[in-house]
């Protein structure tokens, strides 16, 4: 592969996986060069697999890696033999970055400051990101590393959605709705550009899971809250829950913080509900065998869906535009169909004339190399 000196690479790291893009300056967006994906990361049959352009394998190394810095080495010594040229900047998705960082931004060392600063706003996020980050300048130091917020786009939520019904302590201390999935929700921005109507309902559906409120091409509500185990249920996450529950399980069981943080973001949600199975594909397959805990899981999920949308239709007096992301907003027709079936009141369906429904690839890492993009031109 020639060198690319305007190449921008993009780290999305998550708690088992990293996944990765080098995005280069086409005529009209961000052209995908290198992209590729480390999975079970700390496993025994993890897998790091790097694809070209026209989805050729550069690499494909079968057995475990112990780290996201094992997968970060051979990703920097992979991309050296491939494009010749180190990176021009890199980019980091940071799914929180407390109360004061909510725009995308440069790393300096006092934004590096603010994150460790803001660790107990999302402990099991900030710390693997921080880590990552170090290790990525030590691997392109001549480069310029930019932080691209998960939550940012959700920064111009009012006080009506943001405030939490709290002591105002706490609202002024920054426990308040922050919101998640903010790059997927741009990137429909993006990709709808002036086909955007004035009020669209955005829902990735994926592992995670939220839907956003967007009025005037800008987030007004959104379902996850202070951390991203809020809102609808998830895979393995509970979504919201009446507070009443964890007490009651602090006091009968002697459940602690750490006790319960596990439980709520990797035994509950669908997993809960279906015997440990998070999956929505083996899920689906369990429902068409009939299986009652598998369709309870699907419709706890469907419905949950469904009410937002109603919710956010109140909100902003009708809906638009429906649009359908993620994984699963992606790829199950299924789970669409169940979760339209309830909204034919508001002109919502496969066969009603009324406000569109689409499906649109979300595209995440691209509309990180966009922020880049744009942070590297400024002065």
């Amino acid at each position: 592969m020639p060198s690319h000196a305007a190449s921008i690479l993009v780290l999305n790291s998550g708690s088992s996986s990293l996944k990765f893009a080098v995005f280069d300056r086409g005529p009209d967006d961000e052209k995908t060069l290198i992209e590729g994906k480390a999975e079970g990361i700390g496993r025994s049959d993890g897998r790091l697999r790097i694809r070209n352009a026209q989805g050729g394998t550069i690499h494909d190394e079968g057995h475990g890696m112990a780290t996201q810095a094992d997968a970060l080495a051979t990703l920097g010594r992979t991309l050296g033999q491939a494009m010749g040229a180190p990176p021009a900047a890199i980019g980091h998705r940071i799914v929180h970055g407390g109360p004061h960082l909510r725009t995308h931004q440069r790393l300096t060392s006092a934004v590096i400051a603010q994150l460790h600063q803001a660790v107990h706003f999302a402990p099991l996020h900030i710390p693997v990101a921080l880590a990552l980050i170090e290790q990525a300048q030590a691997t392109w130091p001549e480069a310029p590393h930019f932080a691209c917020f998960d939550n940012a786009f959700h920064r111009t939520l009012p006080p009506r959605a943001s405030r939490l019904p709290l002591p105002d302590r706490y609202g002024n201390a920054g426990v308040v709705r922050y919101g998640f999935h903010g790059l997927s929700y741009e990137s429909l921005v993006h990709r709808l550009g002036p086909d955007l109507p004035p009020r669209a309902v955005f829902a990735h559906l994926g592992n995670g899971a939220s839907l956003c409120a967007v009025q005037d091409g800008v987030s007004v509500d959104t379902s996850m809250g202070f951390t991203p185990t809020g809102g609808i249920p998830m895979g393995t996450r509970s979504g919201d829950l009446d507070p009443g529950v964890l007490l009651y399980l602090m006091r009968t069981e002697g459940r602690n913080a750490d006790d319960l943080e596990n439980m709520l973001n990797q035994e509950s949600g669908l997993a809960g509900l279906a015997d440990g199975e998070s999956d929505m594909q083996a899920l689906l397959a369990r429902c068409a065998a009939n299986d009652e805990r598998a369709e309870l899981a699907v419709e706890v999920f469907a419905t949950a869906v469904r009410k937002q949308i109603g919710a956010y239709a109140a909100l902003m007096g009708g809906i638009d535009l429906l649009v359908f992301t993620g994984g699963i907003g992606e790829h199950s027709a299924d789970i669409r169909r169940r979760i339209v079936a309830g909204l034919q009141f508001m002109g919502i369906g496969p066969a009603v004339p009324g406000p569109g429904v689409m499906v649109v690839p979300t595209e995440e890492e691209r509309q990180m190399a966009r922020h880049c993009r744009a942070l590297m031109l400024k002065p």
